[in-house]
């Protein structure tokens, strides 16, 4: 709660926030319309998972270069062209008159998310190290917010719009003049260079092995879900239009409530009891998922959303108090590979849904989120996690 009332005391913190918000607003908007797009194209959900890989390809093909951008056009200019380009193009999509100019646009979508994300994340690193504060779990908190808020008033607002990209051109226009107003609060920072390189070393692997499984197969749950869920409602449960953009805001909200209340529970009961019971939680989850009736799915995506919130923190946590290794060095790589979980999840869950169903592609993922909760019970205790 410290970090919510430092968010809420000045605009220089409130400001990161929301652009974290921001990012998953549009995202949110998106989910809740996916059904419409695939049904204008008239495409399959093995194409639209392959067309959701064009979006993994873009950010994979951008984050090598974003700190040459940063260092180009300074920090502060590096997040307004981002964030600008992020909304601009994510209207791609939805006027995209075929398959391949929608995979095209995902692409750029893909750009423009991959260096907002960087940018907004060093800016967040940037000011907890001027300022000697702590706000990047509540930075995290609110971009599930985001997701929740931009999914939720979306689905109440479908029955009264004409034509898809009506909404989401006025979501656009809405976070660009917002960011654009709080602008002044970031444009003038610069990122601080660090001395010295760290090399990481093979042998320092082994341990974070375990870790590493664990955050692709939750993170790849988690990006699954934020393109999957609402055809999953709409086809599987057979839910009425209001409610199928509801599992993503039910799972966005519950992940922010935990990402907002994570650092006191892990202070209590430590990160690897919490991994487990996050894992095992969003496993529940699933399995109400899976009865494919409305409202117990809607729940199941609650405690899907509420476990993975717990799951993720805690790795970082976890992997950069492990002895012998360098915390930077152990968080980059679980870094690395829960975002290759993140992109490749929605992939993955299309080829499956078209070799089987949609159905058998969510197993899928209780299997996952269960697998990971066996590994990390494998983990070591140690005390500061």
């Amino acid at each position: 709660m410290k970090a919510l009332r430092l968010v809420f005391s000045t605009m220089r913190y409130f400001t990161p926030v929301f652009l974290f918000a921001t990012l998953n607003i549009i995202f949110g908007t998106w989910a809740i319309y996916i059904p419409e797009i695939t049904a204008k194209l008239q495409i399959s959900e093995g194409k639209l998972g392959f067309a959701v890989f064009f979006m993994a390809l873009g950010t994979l093909a951008t984050i090598p270069f974003v700190p040459r951008i940063i260092k180009f056009l300074e920090l502060g200019k590096a997040i307004m062209v981002a964030v600008s380009g992020f909304c601009i193009v994510f209207i791609g999509p939805f006027l995209a008159p075929t398959y391949v100019l929608l995979c095209v646009s995902l692409f750029a979508v893909g750009i423009f998310s991959g260096l907002m994300d960087v940018t907004i994340n060093t800016l967040v690193t940037e000011i907890e190290k001027r300022d000697k504060v702590h706000f990047m779990s509540v930075s995290h908190g609110f971009f599930s917010l985001g997701g929740m808020l931009g999914a939720g008033i979306g689905t109440l607002l479908i029955p009264y719009i004409k034509l898809p990209w009506y909404h989401m051109a006025g979501v656009i226009v809405l976070m660009i003049i917002i960011n654009f107003s709080m602008r002044k609060n970031y444009m003038h920072l610069k990122a601080v260079k660090e001395g010295g390189e760290t090399h990481f070393k093979l042998k320092n692997l082994r341990p974070l092995v375990g870790l590493s499984i664990i955050g692709f197969l939750v993170m790849a749950a988690e990006g699954a879900i934020v393109d999957w869920s609402a055809l999953y409602l709409e086809k599987v449960t057979f839910a009425a239009i209001t409610l199928v953009g509801m599992g993503y805001t039910i799972f966005n909200g519950m992940m922010a409530l935990g990402r907002f209340f994570g650092d006191s529970i892990s202070s209590k009961y430590g990160s690897r009891l919490i991994m487990i019971a996050g894992c095992f939680t969003a496993t529940l989850g699933f399995s109400l998922v899976l009865s494919a009736e409305t409202s117990p799915a809607l729940v199941g995506f609650g405690f899907v959303g509420l476990g993975l919130s717990l799951v993720v923190p805690e790795l970082f946590r976890y992997s950069g108090n492990l002895k012998g290794i360098n915390a930077a060095e152990g968080i980059s790589f679980i870094a690395g590979t829960g975002f290759v979980g993140l992109l490749l999840g929605p992939v993955f869950l299309g080829f499956l849904a078209e070799t089987f169903n949609l159905k058998g592609s969510f197993i899928a993922l209780l299997l996952f989120t269960f697998l990971a909760g066996i590994v990390a019970i494998t983990l070591k205790r140690h005390k500061k996690a």
